[in-house]
C-alpha cells in the first residue's frame, strides 16, 4: 500500500473529501484517540497545561487535550482539515494555518508542552527541487525548541518510511538542543508505533519523563564526546584519515593495490538522501 506522503504534499492531499473521510472514519478516530492518550501519559503533565498540537488536523487530538482540561493550540497546513475542526463540537483551541517545516511561529517559552500525532513525517519529503527535507526539519525542531519553557516536554509520533527518515528525523532533534529518545509500541508488528520524546535543556530524557526505562536514548552529543575522548586517548578512530592510511598500508604490505593517496583521503562528506 502506498503511503500519503509519496503521493501529494499534505495540503493537497487533505483535501474537502479525504479530510472528511479521515474524520469521520471510527477506524481513525480509534487510532488517533489511543495515541493522543499515550502521549500524554508519556508526557506526564501534574496539572493543565498550555500545550501545542502540531498536525492538528481536524482537531481528533483537541478534543481530548479539552477533555483532560488543557489549554491548546493547533497547527496544521491543510485548509480543509481546520475547516472541519472549526465546524466541530468539542475542538475548543485556537487553530493556526501554518506549514511546520517553515517552523513553528511562537514566542520563545510559550508552551509548557507539544504533541504530534501522525505528522512529522511529511517533512522528510521534498515535494519540489529546491526543497530540502533537513533544512524542514531543522527549522521545526529549532523552532519548537525555543517555544517550548525550559524543562518542557513534547511527544511526537510518527510514522518513519524507513531507519534513514528515523535517523534524519532523530538528528535534527538533537541537533536542535533536545534531549531525545524513541519508544516503539508493538515493536516487530504492523501496528508498531514510534514515539520521538523530546526534553529542553538536552540530558537523559529517562530522566524527564517517567517509566521509560525502555526508551532508547539518542544523544549526539553524548557520541561527539565519546568521540573526542577517544582522540585525546590516542586511539584511531574508525573512519578517521589515520585509519585510512593506516588501513591502506596494510593492504600495501600485503601486496594488495590501493588508490593513491591525496588531499580528499578521509575527508568529511555530507548525507545524501
Amino acid at each position: 500500500m502506498s503511503r500519503p506522503e509519496d503521493s501529494l504534499p499534505p495540503d493537497l492531499y487533505y483535501n474537502d473529501t479525504e479530510s472528511a473521510k479521515y474524520t469521520t472514519s471510527s477506524r481513525i478516530q480509534n487510532i488517533q484517540a489511543s495515541m493522543t492518550h499515550r502521549a500524554l501519559e508519556l508526557l506526564s503533565l501534574r496539572e493543565p497545561s498550555f500545550i501545542l498540537d502540531i498536525g492538528c488536523g481536524s482537531g481528533l487530538s483537541g478534543e481530548i487535550l479539552t477533555g483532560e482540561e488543557h489549554s491548546w493550540i493547533g497547527l496544521d497546513i491543510s485548509p480543509s482539515m481546520l475547516d472541519i475542526a472549526l465546524q466541530r463540537d468539542g475542538v475548543d483551541g485556537d487553530l493556526f494555518l501554518s506549514d511546520i517545516g517553515q517552523g513553528v511561529p511562537f514566542r520563545p517559552g510559550t508552551f509548557d508542552a507539544a504533541i504530534s500525532i501522525s505528522a512529522i513525517q511529511w517533512l522528510c519529503n521534498a515535494d519540489t527541487s529546491n526543497v530540502s527535507p533537513e533544512g524542514r526539519l531543522r527549522r521545526f525542531f529549532d523552532s519548537l525548541y525555543a517555544s517550548l519553557h525550559r524543562g518542557g516536554k513534547a511527544v511526537c509520533q510518527f510514522y518513519p518510511k524507513n531507519d534513514q527518515q528515523r535517523n534524519m528525523i532523530t538528528t535534527a532533534a538533537t541537533r536542535a538542543g533536545f534531549g531525545a529518545g524513541i519508544l516503539e509500541d508493538d515493536g516487530g508488528t504492523k501496528n508498531a508505533k514510534i514515539y520521538l520524546l523530546l526534553h529542553v535543556g538536552g540530558g537523559d530524557v529517562t530522566r524527564a519523563v517517567a517509566g521509560m526505562e525502555d526508551v532508547v536514548v539518542e544523544d549526539n552529543r553524548r557520541a561527539a564526546r565519546e568521540l573526542q575522548g577517544k582522540r585525546k586517548r590516542g586511539k584511531e578512530v574508525k573512519g578517521s584519515k589515520q585509519w585510512i592510511l593506516k588501513k591502506k598500508e596494510q593492504m600495501q604490505n600485503k601486496g594488495k593495490v590501493v588508490k593513491a593517496t591525496s588531499k580528499y583521503t578521509g575527508r568529511k562528506r555530507r548525507p545524501n538522501f
